[in-house]
């Protein structure tokens, strides 16, 4: 509930235009059977999506993308691994000279993983498809709004930042 409504408000105050998305995907088990969790990253390391899928193919790279800029337009750039999927998908589309695939070009999807593992971690795994979804929807705008990136500003940055988003947040749950 409170995430959506963080997400509108900190699409609202953006401009989303000459973009560079990140894209990747992730294997996370549900009682034992291989899921796939894909997200998108903007260029400031901040989730702009995430979907769950049971397969790994074109269709599923394809309606991810479809629904990712649905919702935030059509990147300049979109740097992905070497998965088929991504190129079949980005053909379909007409976006595949925006493609690039790069050695170490994509770090900044593969880094974006590890507050989702470490909660996963301390959740003790997911047992429904259902929630691994609601969870991935909601958990980065929360992530988002609270990561302030302390060792790129000073002191009283952080400090003006971090209480200014605690004051959104008790807005919204007010």
């Amino acid at each position: 509930m409170f995430a959506a409504q963080l997400r509108k408000r900190r699409v609202a105050s953006r401009k989303f235009f000459k973009w560079i998305w990140h894209l990747d995907k992730v294997f996370v088990k549900i009682n034992g059977e291989l899921h796939y969790l894909w997200r998108a990253v903007d260029h400031e390391g901040e989730v702009l999506e995430a979907y769950v899928t049971k397969r790994r193919d074109r269709h599923a790279a394809l309606r991810f993308l479809r629904r990712t800029m649905k919702r935030y337009g059509c990147p300049q750039v979109v740097v992905t691994d070497r998965l088929g999927s991504y190129k079949a998908a980005m053909k379909v589309l007409g976006n595949a000279g925006r493609q690039e695939t790069r050695r170490w070009l994509n770090n900044r999807a593969e880094n974006s993983y590890l507050p989702f593992r470490r909660k996963e971690r301390a959740m003790g795994k997911f047992r429904s498809f259902e929630t691994l979804q609601k969870f991935v929807s909601a958990q980065p705008s929360v992530h988002n709004q609270f990561s302030q990136e302390r060792h790129l500003n000073r002191r009283e940055t952080f400090k003006q930042n971090r209480s200014a988003a605690l004051a959104e947040w008790r807005q919204l749950a007010a």
